[in-house]
Protein backbone atom coordinates (compact mmCIF):
# COMPACT_ATOMS: atom_id res chain seq x y z
CA UNK A 1 0.00 0.00 0.00
CA UNK A 2 1.85 3.49 -0.62
CA UNK A 3 1.23 6.30 1.75
CA UNK A 4 -0.08 9.87 0.29
CA UNK A 5 2.44 12.21 1.08
CA UNK A 6 1.49 14.36 3.98
CA UNK A 7 3.97 17.29 3.92
CA UNK A 8 4.13 20.25 1.84
CA UNK A 9 6.26 23.60 1.82
CA UNK A 10 8.01 23.25 4.91
CA UNK A 11 10.90 26.13 6.21
CA UNK A 12 13.78 25.91 8.51
CA UNK A 13 15.19 28.65 10.11
CA UNK A 14 18.78 27.81 10.14
CA UNK A 15 21.17 29.36 12.89
CA UNK A 16 24.94 30.67 11.75
CA UNK A 17 27.99 31.75 13.40
CA UNK A 18 28.43 35.72 13.70
CA UNK A 19 29.76 37.06 10.65
CA UNK A 20 32.69 39.55 10.36
CA UNK A 21 33.19 41.47 7.34
CA UNK A 22 36.17 39.14 5.30
CA UNK A 23 34.08 36.06 6.43
CA UNK A 24 33.91 33.30 3.79
CA UNK A 25 30.15 33.69 3.62
CA UNK A 26 29.67 31.27 0.20
CA UNK A 27 31.12 28.24 2.70
CA UNK A 28 29.81 29.39 6.14
CA UNK A 29 26.49 29.00 4.57
CA UNK A 30 27.08 25.89 3.27
CA UNK A 31 28.60 24.70 6.31
CA UNK A 32 25.51 25.67 8.38
CA UNK A 33 22.92 23.37 6.15
CA UNK A 34 25.26 20.76 6.37
CA UNK A 35 25.74 20.84 9.92
CA UNK A 36 21.52 21.12 10.42
CA UNK A 37 21.13 18.36 8.18
CA UNK A 38 23.93 15.57 9.88
CA UNK A 39 21.95 17.06 13.85
CA UNK A 40 18.65 15.61 11.94
CA UNK A 41 17.01 18.47 11.47
CA UNK A 42 16.17 17.87 7.59
CA UNK A 43 17.41 16.46 4.53
CA UNK A 44 18.91 18.46 1.53
CA UNK A 45 16.73 17.64 -1.53
CA UNK A 46 16.54 18.84 -5.40
CA UNK A 47 14.62 22.03 -5.87
CA UNK A 48 15.12 23.10 -2.14
CA UNK A 49 15.89 26.84 -2.26
CA UNK A 50 18.17 28.38 0.24
CA UNK A 51 17.25 32.10 1.22
CA UNK A 52 20.82 34.19 3.05
CA UNK A 53 19.62 37.60 4.98
CA UNK A 54 20.91 40.73 3.04
CA UNK A 55 22.31 41.90 6.25
CA UNK A 56 24.36 38.59 6.23
CA UNK A 57 25.83 39.42 2.79
CA UNK A 58 26.39 43.00 3.36
CA UNK A 59 28.31 42.40 6.59
CA UNK A 60 30.55 39.87 5.19
CA UNK A 61 31.45 42.49 2.17
CA UNK A 62 32.32 45.60 5.10
CA UNK A 63 29.68 47.38 3.38
CA UNK A 64 28.96 49.62 4.88
CA UNK A 65 29.49 54.02 5.05
CA UNK A 66 29.89 57.07 7.89
CA UNK A 67 27.48 59.77 7.60
CA UNK A 68 30.07 62.35 6.58
CA UNK A 69 30.78 60.09 3.73
CA UNK A 70 26.70 61.04 3.28
CA UNK A 71 27.23 64.32 3.81
CA UNK A 72 29.98 64.90 1.41
CA UNK A 73 28.37 62.99 -1.52
CA UNK A 74 25.16 65.02 -1.29
CA UNK A 75 27.27 68.08 -1.16
CA UNK A 76 28.84 66.92 -4.34
CA UNK A 77 25.89 66.10 -6.03
CA UNK A 78 23.48 68.91 -4.92
CA UNK A 79 24.26 72.26 -5.72
CA UNK A 80 22.37 74.34 -3.66
CA UNK A 81 19.92 74.22 -0.79
CA UNK A 82 17.78 71.17 -1.93
CA UNK A 83 14.61 69.70 -0.80
CA UNK A 84 14.03 65.95 0.99
CA UNK A 85 11.15 64.24 -0.93
CA UNK A 86 8.94 62.06 0.49
CA UNK A 87 11.30 60.33 3.21
CA UNK A 88 9.45 57.15 5.05
CA UNK A 89 9.52 57.76 8.57
CA UNK A 90 12.17 55.80 10.26
CA UNK A 91 14.65 55.68 12.88
CA UNK A 92 16.41 52.52 11.46
CA UNK A 93 16.30 53.46 7.61
CA UNK A 94 16.26 57.37 7.71
CA UNK A 95 17.30 59.75 10.90
CA UNK A 96 20.73 58.78 10.34
CA UNK A 97 20.78 59.57 6.27
CA UNK A 98 19.19 62.80 7.50
CA UNK A 99 21.86 63.19 9.93
CA UNK A 100 24.46 62.68 7.22
CA UNK A 101 22.66 64.97 4.64
CA UNK A 102 22.68 67.80 7.69
CA UNK A 103 26.01 67.94 7.85
CA UNK A 104 26.39 68.72 4.33
CA UNK A 105 26.21 72.45 4.63
CA UNK A 106 23.01 72.89 2.87
CA UNK A 107 19.51 74.38 4.36
CA UNK A 108 17.24 70.94 4.00
CA UNK A 109 13.21 71.01 3.40
CA UNK A 110 11.98 67.91 4.68
CA UNK A 111 8.87 67.38 2.61
CA UNK A 112 6.72 64.38 4.23
CA UNK A 113 3.81 62.41 3.04
CA UNK A 114 0.52 62.92 4.39
CA UNK A 115 -1.12 61.67 6.49
CA UNK A 116 1.07 58.52 6.48
CA UNK A 117 4.42 57.97 4.53
CA UNK A 118 4.44 55.44 1.55
CA UNK A 119 5.07 52.36 3.29
CA UNK A 120 2.40 53.70 6.20
CA UNK A 121 3.91 54.87 9.07
CA UNK A 122 1.11 57.55 10.32
CA UNK A 123 2.20 61.30 10.70
CA UNK A 124 -1.28 61.91 11.70
CA UNK A 125 -5.21 60.55 12.72
CA UNK A 126 -6.63 60.68 9.82
CA UNK A 127 -10.26 61.08 10.63
CA UNK A 128 -8.87 64.46 12.47
CA UNK A 129 -7.21 65.41 9.59
CA UNK A 130 -10.84 64.99 7.76
CA UNK A 131 -12.30 66.86 10.92
CA UNK A 132 -9.47 69.61 10.43
CA UNK A 133 -11.00 69.82 6.88
CA UNK A 134 -7.43 69.59 5.79
CA UNK A 135 -7.53 68.46 1.62
CA UNK A 136 -4.22 65.85 1.43
CA UNK A 137 -4.26 66.52 -2.33
CA UNK A 138 -3.72 70.40 -2.61
CA UNK A 139 -2.84 71.65 0.72
CA UNK A 140 0.56 72.53 1.95
CA UNK A 141 1.13 72.16 5.31
CA UNK A 142 4.03 74.30 7.54
CA UNK A 143 5.08 72.80 10.59
CA UNK A 144 3.52 75.50 12.17
CA UNK A 145 0.29 74.47 10.38
CA UNK A 146 0.42 70.89 11.81
CA UNK A 147 1.28 71.78 15.43
CA UNK A 148 -1.76 74.32 14.94
CA UNK A 149 -4.12 71.21 13.88
CA UNK A 150 -2.44 68.62 15.53
CA UNK A 151 -0.36 69.82 18.61
CA UNK A 152 2.41 67.45 19.83
CA UNK A 153 -0.61 64.61 21.11
CA UNK A 154 0.05 62.32 17.83
CA UNK A 155 2.44 59.37 18.31
CA UNK A 156 3.20 56.68 16.29
CA UNK A 157 1.89 53.41 17.62
CA UNK A 158 4.72 50.94 17.66
CA UNK A 159 7.50 53.70 18.27
CA UNK A 160 5.72 56.48 20.24
CA UNK A 161 7.92 59.11 17.72
CA UNK A 162 7.18 62.25 17.10
CA UNK A 163 9.00 62.12 13.50
CA UNK A 164 9.03 65.77 12.89
CA UNK A 165 10.45 66.48 16.13
CA UNK A 166 12.71 63.98 15.56
CA UNK A 167 13.71 65.10 12.25
CA UNK A 168 14.30 68.47 13.27
CA UNK A 169 17.05 67.40 16.07
CA UNK A 170 18.85 66.12 13.35
CA UNK A 171 19.46 69.74 12.53
CA UNK A 172 22.84 71.39 12.13
CA UNK A 173 22.68 74.68 12.86
CA UNK A 174 18.53 74.91 12.98
CA UNK A 175 19.35 73.83 8.81
CA UNK A 176 16.06 71.41 8.68
CA UNK A 177 12.69 72.62 7.77
CA UNK A 178 9.95 70.29 7.67
CA UNK A 179 6.76 70.80 5.56
CA UNK A 180 3.99 68.06 4.70
CA UNK A 181 2.34 67.94 0.81
CA UNK A 182 1.23 65.10 -1.38
CA UNK A 183 1.68 66.93 -4.57
CA UNK A 184 5.59 66.75 -6.14
CA UNK A 185 5.32 69.90 -7.57
CA UNK A 186 4.92 71.90 -3.78
CA UNK A 187 8.64 71.06 -3.48
CA UNK A 188 10.19 73.41 -6.32
CA UNK A 189 8.39 76.27 -4.15
CA UNK A 190 11.21 75.50 -1.72
CA UNK A 191 14.54 74.93 -3.91
CA UNK A 192 14.46 73.60 -7.80
CA UNK A 193 17.35 71.48 -6.04
CA UNK A 194 15.46 67.93 -5.30
CA UNK A 195 16.60 64.68 -3.58
CA UNK A 196 13.98 62.00 -3.80
CA UNK A 197 13.52 59.80 -0.51
CA UNK A 198 10.71 57.66 -1.90
CA UNK A 199 11.33 53.75 -2.53
CA UNK A 200 9.36 52.04 -4.89
CA UNK A 201 7.70 55.35 -6.80
CA UNK A 202 11.47 57.15 -7.44
CA UNK A 203 11.96 57.03 -11.05
CA UNK A 204 8.62 58.51 -11.65
CA UNK A 205 9.01 61.14 -8.97
CA UNK A 206 12.18 62.18 -10.71
CA UNK A 207 10.78 62.40 -14.08
CA UNK A 208 7.56 64.73 -12.89
CA UNK A 209 10.08 66.80 -10.70
CA UNK A 210 12.57 67.65 -14.51
CA UNK A 211 8.94 68.35 -16.36
CA UNK A 212 8.17 70.57 -13.53
CA UNK A 213 11.20 72.50 -13.73
CA UNK A 214 13.44 70.87 -11.59
CA UNK A 215 16.76 71.59 -12.06
CA UNK A 216 17.99 68.75 -10.01
CA UNK A 217 16.28 65.57 -9.38
CA UNK A 218 18.13 62.32 -7.84
CA UNK A 219 17.59 59.81 -5.63
CA UNK A 220 18.85 58.55 -2.25
CA UNK A 221 19.55 55.89 -5.31
CA UNK A 222 22.12 58.12 -6.86
CA UNK A 223 24.56 58.51 -3.61
CA UNK A 224 27.13 56.39 -2.68
CA UNK A 225 26.70 54.87 -5.96
CA UNK A 226 31.14 54.56 -5.68
CA UNK A 227 33.15 54.22 -2.32
CA UNK A 228 33.35 58.29 -1.21
CA UNK A 229 36.20 58.26 1.08
CA UNK A 230 36.86 55.16 1.70
CA UNK A 231 33.02 54.02 1.94
CA UNK A 232 31.01 50.86 0.97
CA UNK A 233 28.83 51.69 -1.83
CA UNK A 234 25.82 49.84 -3.89
CA UNK A 235 26.16 50.76 -7.83
CA UNK A 236 22.55 49.69 -8.40
CA UNK A 237 20.55 51.11 -5.07
CA UNK A 238 23.00 53.49 -3.13
CA UNK A 239 21.89 54.06 -0.10
CA UNK A 240 18.38 53.03 -0.54
CA UNK A 241 18.02 49.18 1.39
CA UNK A 242 20.82 50.99 4.03
CA UNK A 243 20.20 50.60 8.24
CA UNK A 244 21.51 52.25 11.22
CA UNK A 245 24.68 50.48 12.57
CA UNK A 246 25.95 52.91 14.87
CA UNK A 247 25.53 56.26 16.15
CA UNK A 248 27.45 57.49 12.76
CA UNK A 249 27.48 54.50 10.35
CA UNK A 250 24.87 52.99 7.93
CA UNK A 251 25.07 49.39 6.41
CA UNK A 252 24.16 49.26 2.77
CA UNK A 253 22.59 46.87 0.60
CA UNK A 254 24.86 44.24 -0.38
CA UNK A 255 26.01 44.42 -3.73
CA UNK A 256 27.22 41.99 -5.92
CA UNK A 257 24.63 39.47 -4.92
CA UNK A 258 24.15 37.60 -8.12
CA UNK A 259 27.94 35.83 -8.34
CA UNK A 260 27.56 35.21 -4.22
CA UNK A 261 23.82 32.99 -4.72
CA UNK A 262 25.83 31.21 -7.83
CA UNK A 263 28.69 30.71 -5.66
CA UNK A 264 26.58 28.81 -2.99
CA UNK A 265 24.29 26.98 -5.38
CA UNK A 266 27.80 25.92 -6.99
CA UNK A 267 29.68 24.87 -3.65
CA UNK A 268 26.44 23.14 -2.20
CA UNK A 269 25.97 21.28 -5.68
CA UNK A 270 29.68 20.11 -4.82
CA UNK A 271 29.24 19.06 -1.23
CA UNK A 272 25.80 17.28 -1.96
CA UNK A 273 25.31 16.44 -5.27
CA UNK A 274 21.85 18.51 -5.28
CA UNK A 275 20.71 21.35 -7.58
CA UNK A 276 19.20 23.60 -5.30
CA UNK A 277 17.66 27.21 -5.90
CA UNK A 278 19.42 30.58 -3.75
CA UNK A 279 18.64 33.63 -3.09
CA UNK A 280 19.44 37.00 -1.56
CA UNK A 281 16.56 38.45 0.75
CA UNK A 282 15.56 41.49 2.60
CA UNK A 283 11.95 42.79 3.72
CA UNK A 284 9.02 41.19 2.83
CA UNK A 285 6.26 42.31 0.59
CA UNK A 286 3.23 42.21 3.20
CA UNK A 287 1.04 44.65 5.08
CA UNK A 288 0.63 44.29 8.48
CA UNK A 289 -3.43 44.53 9.16
CA UNK A 290 -3.25 46.03 12.42
CA UNK A 291 -0.80 48.64 12.06
CA UNK A 292 -1.21 49.55 8.49
CA UNK A 293 2.26 49.48 7.50
CA UNK A 294 3.84 47.70 4.47
CA UNK A 295 6.71 45.85 5.43
CA UNK A 296 8.30 46.61 2.35
CA UNK A 297 11.62 49.40 2.93
CA UNK A 298 13.86 47.76 0.51
CA UNK A 299 14.36 48.39 -2.87
CA UNK A 300 13.21 44.64 -3.72
CA UNK A 301 12.52 42.11 -1.86
CA UNK A 302 15.18 40.15 -3.72
CA UNK A 303 18.30 41.95 -4.66
CA UNK A 304 20.12 38.58 -6.19
CA UNK A 305 18.68 34.78 -7.14
CA UNK A 306 19.65 31.84 -8.97
CA UNK A 307 17.97 31.15 -12.38
CA UNK A 308 15.07 29.04 -10.90
CA UNK A 309 13.75 31.37 -9.16
CA UNK A 310 13.20 33.90 -11.84
CA UNK A 311 8.87 34.38 -12.85
CA UNK A 312 5.80 33.74 -10.96
CA UNK A 313 4.00 30.61 -9.98
CA UNK A 314 1.44 29.57 -12.47
CA UNK A 315 -0.87 27.30 -9.67
CA UNK A 316 -4.90 26.20 -10.37
CA UNK A 317 -7.37 27.18 -7.76
CA UNK A 318 -8.13 24.15 -6.15
CA UNK A 319 -11.37 25.11 -4.46
CA UNK A 320 -12.51 26.54 -7.75
CA UNK A 321 -11.91 23.57 -9.67
CA UNK A 322 -13.42 21.58 -7.09
CA UNK A 323 -16.39 23.39 -6.38
CA UNK A 324 -17.28 23.76 -10.03
CA UNK A 325 -15.80 21.86 -12.35
CA UNK A 326 -15.65 18.58 -10.37
CA UNK A 327 -18.69 19.13 -8.73
CA UNK A 328 -20.52 15.81 -7.71
CA UNK A 329 -17.48 13.40 -8.17
CA UNK A 330 -16.76 11.40 -4.72
CA UNK A 331 -13.76 11.85 -2.77
CA UNK A 332 -11.57 9.64 -4.49
CA UNK A 333 -12.33 10.50 -7.85
CA UNK A 334 -12.40 14.35 -7.20
CA UNK A 335 -8.59 13.96 -6.15
CA UNK A 336 -7.61 11.73 -8.67
CA UNK A 337 -9.45 14.24 -11.33
CA UNK A 338 -7.83 17.12 -9.67
CA UNK A 339 -4.14 15.29 -9.80
CA UNK A 340 -4.59 14.59 -13.51
CA UNK A 341 -5.67 18.70 -13.94
CA UNK A 342 -2.75 19.61 -12.55
CA UNK A 343 -0.45 17.16 -14.43
CA UNK A 344 -2.09 18.89 -17.33
CA UNK A 345 -2.07 22.37 -16.57
CA UNK A 346 -0.57 25.45 -18.68
CA UNK A 347 2.47 27.35 -18.03
CA UNK A 348 0.62 30.34 -17.91
CA UNK A 349 -2.55 29.90 -16.78
CA UNK A 350 -3.25 34.15 -16.79
CA UNK A 351 -6.39 34.89 -17.29
CA UNK A 352 -8.03 31.39 -17.11
CA UNK A 353 -11.16 30.71 -14.41
CA UNK A 354 -9.10 27.73 -12.74
CA UNK A 355 -6.32 30.14 -11.47
CA UNK A 356 -8.85 32.59 -10.28
CA UNK A 357 -8.17 33.75 -7.06
CA UNK A 358 -4.23 33.20 -7.10
CA UNK A 359 -1.98 35.05 -6.18
CA UNK A 360 0.24 36.21 -9.43
CA UNK A 361 3.19 37.51 -7.70
CA UNK A 362 7.52 37.25 -8.51
CA UNK A 363 8.84 33.46 -6.92
CA UNK A 364 11.07 35.64 -5.15
CA UNK A 365 8.79 38.03 -3.66
CA UNK A 366 6.76 35.55 -2.59
CA UNK A 367 9.56 33.17 -1.05
CA UNK A 368 11.47 36.30 0.35
CA UNK A 369 8.41 37.44 2.34
CA UNK A 370 8.19 33.44 3.84
CA UNK A 371 12.21 33.30 4.76
CA UNK A 372 11.76 37.36 6.21
CA UNK A 373 8.61 36.06 8.57
CA UNK A 374 10.64 32.72 9.24
CA UNK A 375 13.98 34.43 10.32
CA UNK A 376 12.16 37.65 12.26
CA UNK A 377 13.84 40.82 12.65
CA UNK A 378 15.20 40.78 15.62
CA UNK A 379 16.71 37.74 17.83
CA UNK A 380 15.86 34.55 16.48
CA UNK A 381 19.58 34.13 14.78
CA UNK A 382 18.54 32.21 12.09
CA UNK A 383 19.68 34.37 9.28
CA UNK A 384 19.96 31.05 6.58
CA UNK A 385 16.70 30.00 5.72
CA UNK A 386 15.57 26.37 3.79
CA UNK A 387 12.70 25.89 1.92
CA UNK A 388 11.31 22.44 1.31
CA UNK A 389 8.60 21.54 -1.06
CA UNK A 390 8.13 24.71 -2.11
CA UNK A 391 7.41 23.37 -5.76
CA UNK A 392 5.42 20.56 -5.02
CA UNK A 393 2.05 20.70 -5.70
CA UNK A 394 -1.40 18.18 -4.97
CA UNK A 395 -0.17 15.94 -7.63
CA UNK A 396 3.18 14.95 -6.37
CA UNK A 397 4.64 11.90 -5.37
Amino acid sequence: MTTSRLVGTAAFGVRAPIIREGDDLVQIVADSLLQAQQNGAFTIRDRDVVGVTESLLARAQGNYASIDAVASDAAAKLPGDFVVLFPILSRNRFSLILKGLARSGRKITVMLNYPCDEVGNPLMDIDQMDEAGINPFTDVLTEADYRRHFGHRFRHPFTGLDYIDLYKSLAVDDNIEVILANDVRAALRFSPHVLVANIHDRARLKNQLLKAGARTAIGLDDLLTEPVQGSGYNPDYGLLGSNQAGEARLKLFPRDCRPFVANVQQRLREMTGRQIEVMVYGDGAFKDPQGKIWELADPVVSPGYTDGLSGMPSEIKMKYVVDNELAGLDRAATAEALRQKIRGKSADLVGQEASLGTTPRQLTDLLGSLCDLISGSGDKGTPIILVQGYFDNFASD
